[in-house]
């Protein structure tokens, strides 16, 4: 960010920034002479850049309602919805700065996510990823809860199965109320069997002192519970070695942890102070023990062959993308498990297709497409009820039954996971948001319109009408358009007679 903002200025580039760090660190000196647009606020992008352009320096940061979901937006993946259901979170994590950016919880209500998963399946959307600082805490500020929220969104996916729903992270103390529901919703044959649930320490005294709110033993019922309810359930994990105060013993519990339940996804950070948390004020490890534990943790987890034995099983995979080395597509299967295929054309991105693991390496397997299963259409062209579109999930004949409700199909699959940060949008198609703070009174920085005293934050702007405007500009011409083509037709016109006229005297006097 900082290189970026240097580069910016050293071309004296109007700048506006916005996420996080602008959001919970206003007085970084990096951002001093740029505007800045907070997390909860980049729905009002469009007066940002238009004041910016202008000359004016804006920093437009209090919060006043969650940002609407249907924003104009690039997705990074067209087939990949990134779909925030609430922002902040309900917890004081004593090492966290994303608090000071994000805030206390705030969750959309059920009536709009449904509305957004409706939507974004008619474009052609295949998979839907619920993204939050801590899904299993939706909900609570509404009335509701996230098995709720679930099932909603269930009963609008496609009965095809061509577009899959994957939970987004959960921390323990939540997902524990809803346990057996969380499973039931898992084992749905379109949503993925996989959970993102971080435990950062095997250590108790490590966990008290990070305050995270709950136990080892409960982690490990959560862990526990899913996957003896869910057939091929798979969980990711967080793991920050070096944590203040983390004795060789502590330690040693987190490395006995991961060693006991092999996970085939565990995110290693070493621990870093972020300035202004609890964290950042206790006695520090030593970084070269924090580096030292941290390898020694790496090599544990890299000992791990997750994925022997999958050679010759038979998957439905859902491929999205092109690998890195732009020869593999990527699919994954219902545990998210990423699978690489070579032989198959791009024309099945976007499409589901049963699939023949052909070898296993060590972070992904390799498979064969065996059959189409459905293709990268839009759904809103084929018939939902069309028996003829009906795919099956999954599982074969002799796939386990999952212990589910007879509200859901009640079918599981194998898998493995691969979280991923949320996708960054560029500002001017709006992101998805989060939190926002109170402007510091300190900096004494006053937000400059073109008439030099009005605030930004007074005009609320309708921003529907904005994006209406835009959208109308592009698809029709206005007044000025046909003044502006009609000038520079004359322009050119005026041009030619000219030149004609210097050629004539020209030639006549010579």
């Amino acid at each position: 960010m900082d290189t970026l903002i240097s580069k910016g200025k050293s071309a004296n580039k109007p700048l506006v920034v916005a996420g996080c760090v602008p959001q919970g660190s206003r007085n970084l000196k990096e951002l001093e002479g740029v505007s800045i647009v907070g997390v909860q606020q980049i729905d009002r992008v469009i007066e940002v850049v238009e004041e910016t352009l202008k000359g004016h320096e804006v920093r437009l940061l209090n919060r006043r309602t969650l940002p609407a979901l249907d924003l104009p937006k690039v997705r990074k993946n067209k087939f990949i919805e990134i779909l925030p259901i609430n922002v902040g979170c309900l917890g004081a994590c004593t090492y966290c700065k994303t608090k000071h950016a994000r805030g206390h919880l705030g969750s959309y209500t059920m009536e709009s996510l449904v509305r957004r998963v409706k939507s974004v399946i008619s474009e052609g959307v295949r998979e839907v990823w619920l993204s939050s600082e801590d899904t299993g805490a939706y909900g609570r500020d509404i009335g509701v809860n996230l098995p709720i929220l679930l099932k909603a969104i269930i009963a609008e996916l496609p009965s095809t199965g061509s577009t899959m729903l994957r939970v987004g992270m959960t921390n323990p103390p939540y997902i524990l109320e809803h346990l057996k529901e969380i499973a039931e919703v898992l084992c749905h044959p379109s949503v993925y069997s996989f959970l993102h649930v971080p435990v950062q320490s095997g250590s108790n005294s490590v966990l008290t002192a990070m305050n995270r709110e709950y136990t080892v033993e409960e982690f490990r019922t959560v862990v526990d519970t899913l996957t003896t309810l869910v057939p091929g359930m798979q969980i990711a994990t967080d793991i920050i070695c070096g944590f203040p105060g983390e004795t060789d013993d502590d330690f040693d519990q987190t490395v006995e942890l991961i060693k006991e339940y092999k996970l085939a996804q565990v995110h290693i950070s070493q621990f870093y102070p972020r300035p202004g948390t609890p964290a950042a004020r206790m006695k520090k490890v030593p970084s070269a023990i924090v580096k030292k534990r941290s390898r020694q943790l790496t090599a544990v987890f890299e000992s791990f062959t997750p994925y022997n034995g999958m050679e010759g099983l038979i998957e439905r995979v859902w491929i999205t993308d092109v690998a890195a080395d732009g020869i593999h597509l990527v699919g994954h299967t219902k545990g998210y498990i990423q699978v690489l295929i070579k032989e198959s054309p791009e024309t099945l991105l976007g499409a589901s297709a049963t699939v023949r693991i052909t070898s296993v390496g060590r972070w992904s397997v390799f498979g064969e497409v065996i059959e189409i299963l459905s293709s990268s259409v839009p759904d809103r062209a084929l018939n939902k009820d069309d028996s003829s579109h009906n795919i099956s999930s999954s599982c074969g004949a002799g796939a386990e039954p999952c212990a589910c409700s007879s509200e859901l199909d009640s079918c599981c699959g194998g898998g493995h996971c691969a979280d991923t940060a949320e996708a960054t949008v560029s500002p001017l198609n709006g992101t998805p948001a989060e939190d926002a703070q109170n402007v510091n009174e300190r900096r004494k920085r006053k937000t400059l319109v073109s008439n030099g005293t009005e605030s930004v934050e007074s005009r609320k702007p309708n921003l529907k009408e904005e994006f209406i405007k835009v959208r109308a500009s592009t698809s029709q011409w206005n007044y000025i358009d046909k003044s502006l083509i009609a000038g520079i037709i004359l322009s050119f016109l005026v041009a030619v007679v000219s030149l004609s006229e210097l050629w004539f005297r020209k030639t006549k006097s010579s």
